[in-house]
């Protein structure tokens, strides 16, 4: 048995979720791949693949082992490249993790840009506002905001974002403008699951004094996007990123509050695992939102 033939067959199956389309991407037959994968369970003593009549699913030890072997095909490509024409091309598939607002509103039109200059790079994005361990669940990198994760991984700063306390008109002309942070303790504040303090909230004043309150409200949520919704509908006053309030906060949609008073900044970074040798498709992509977001597109003032 060839392992890197298998290997490779094994790959494109889970890819494409038939032998049948495998077949015809690699240029097989569907017998050929279909041994090639049972040999290399046979090989392995290990069941990679559930199959049933309707669809394949991989097992457990399937998809540890499908993480290796992307893993190793794309650094076999890499090194081939390098061998031969003296410098990697980012190819393969490169695997992100990034926050659902920062993603759909600014990574994507990065994302379309990137691929277009580099388009033997195949990208899969997992949109989520949750903290993943790149490891254990097979990412390449991950775009985060805020407290970069364990201490194992490499950050790259990519760019900067600032809270933003913002409330509609609507909720000013019923509620009153509060003019200190303490104020806010008698308001209806929409509060953020992800934060690290969760309902404290925390200015600075020009005296760098620091002003903690402790805040409350009618809603709760794990998505910024859905507080600012709620905020621009008048429910109450949110404490979001620039990169969420923008366009409202531009439109007229959202105003800010308490801007004597200098709200947290965060840095946006691209985080990955430590490696010595570092892959061509993820330093690529990291030079390329450095560079991109050096001016923050997303900053209320531009």
């Amino acid at each position: 048995m060839d392992r890197l033939q298998a290997m490779t067959a094994f790959v494109r199956v889970v890819e494409q979720g038939s032998f049948a389309r495998a077949a015809d991407r690699l240029g097989m037959s569907v017998s050929s791949v279909s041994r090639l994968v049972a040999e290399l369970e046979r090989h392995l003593d290990a069941r990679l693949l559930n199959r049933t009549t309707r669809r394949l699913s991989l097992t457990e030890t399937g998809q540890d082992f499908h993480q290796r072997c992307v893993q190793l095909l794309s650094d076999l490509e890499e090194a081939e490249e390098a061998a031969g024409a003296g410098s990697a091309r980012p190819r393969g598939t490169l695997r992100v993790s990034a926050p659902i607002t920062f993603g759909t509103r600014h990574l994507a039109a990065a994302v379309a840009e990137f691929v277009d200059i580099h388009p033997g790079l195949r990208l899969e994005l997992d949109l989520s506002d949750r903290g993943v361990d790149l490891v254990d669940e097979g990412f390449d990198l991950a775009v985060r905001i805020g407290p970069v994760g364990a201490g194992s991984l490499v950050a790259r700063r990519i760019g900067t974002t600032r809270m933003v306390c913002c409330a509609a008109p609507r909720y000013l002309a019923r509620r009153g403008t509060p003019r200190t942070p303490a104020d806010l303790a008698e308001h209806d504040c929409l509060t953020y699951e992800y934060s690290a303090d969760r309902d404290l909230w925390r200015f600075r004043g020009a005296d760098s004094a620091v002003h903690d309150v402790r805040v409350e409200g009618p809603v709760h949520a794990n998505n910024g996007r859905f507080l600012e919704a709620l905020a621009v509908a008048g429910l109450g006053i949110t404490f979001e990123p620039d990169f969420i309030v923008g366009p409202d906060v531009r439109a007229g949609r959202l105003v800010p509050l308490l801007t004597e008073f200098e709200a947290p900044a965060s840095g946006i970074h691209v985080v990955y695992p430590s490696r010595r040798h570092l892959s061509a498709k993820v330093r690529a992509f990291t030079e390329f939102l450095a560079t991109r977001f050096q001016v923050p597109e997303w900053a209320l003032e531009r």
